[in-house]
């Protein structure tokens, strides 16, 4: 009996010492088969907007994804610096975010903004839908300072007198000091009507103020 089970003990420490490295084995093999499916990220199109080899080195350092690429591209090919469009990366990935921002950078770049004031808007996280709206206040004349005053707003869900009442409120003679100050103190879009009306009967600026003393 005794013989048994020292011959039973012997053939499983064999079995062990036999079987042991597959453990590690199989986790070497599926190491380097998924190294062979990673498949580096394509920055061609970053080298055909015109981003220099540096600026290409510090994105992929960002760890940026394919569809993170096309969008950059978009925004160098819209006249955005390296720098804005490495900028704007950073602070959408320090939301957690990947970068979708590059056709409303593009667009606001050839409607006038400056870059300090388009990144401004990529740290309010105002680059998503509300980004035509902007594009169509700077064509319409209106200040950089107005559009980042509604864009503040509209960031924190207060109301604000929209882009488009605005622009009609300038086409009255309103100056753009009291506009910028009208959205400062958020005046709410429905009341628009009521400026309009009283700057038809002949309102100044200062009259439309007082008037509007804000929250």
């Amino acid at each position: 009996m005794a013989r048994v089970r020292s011959w039973s003990a012997s053939f499983a420490c064999a079995l062990f010492a036999g079987t042991a490295w597959l453990a590690p084995a199989l986790a070497l093999s599926i190491f380097l088969a998924a190294c062979r499916h990673i498949v580096p990220v394509d920055t061609v199109p970053l080298d055909q907007a015109g981003m220099s080899y540096d600026a290409i080195q510090q994105l992929r350092a960002l760890d940026i994804t394919s569809p993170e690429v096309a969008d950059l591209a978009r925004a160098r090919a819209g006249g955005l610096s390296e720098g804005s469009c490495i900028e704007a990366v950073r602070i959408f990935h320090g939301r957690h975010q990947a970068f979708h921002g590059g056709e409303a950078m593009a667009g606001l770049a050839g409607a006038g903004m400056s870059e300090a004031s388009i990144l401004e808007l990529a740290r309010l996280d105002q680059l998503g839908a509300d980004s035509g709206e902007f594009q169509a206040m700077r064509l319409a004349g209106l200040s950089e300072a107005i559009v980042l005053e509604v864009a503040r707003h509209r960031a924190t869900g207060q109301p604000v007198l929209a882009g488009a009442s605005l622009a009609l409120l300038r086409n009255t003679g309103l100056r753009d000091a009291t506009l910028l100050e009208l959205a400062r103190r958020g005046v709410p879009d429905s009341q628009a009507s009521t400026i309009l009306a009283g700057r038809r009967r002949g309102a100044t600026d200062a009259e439309i103020l007082r008037a509007f003393p804000g929250t």
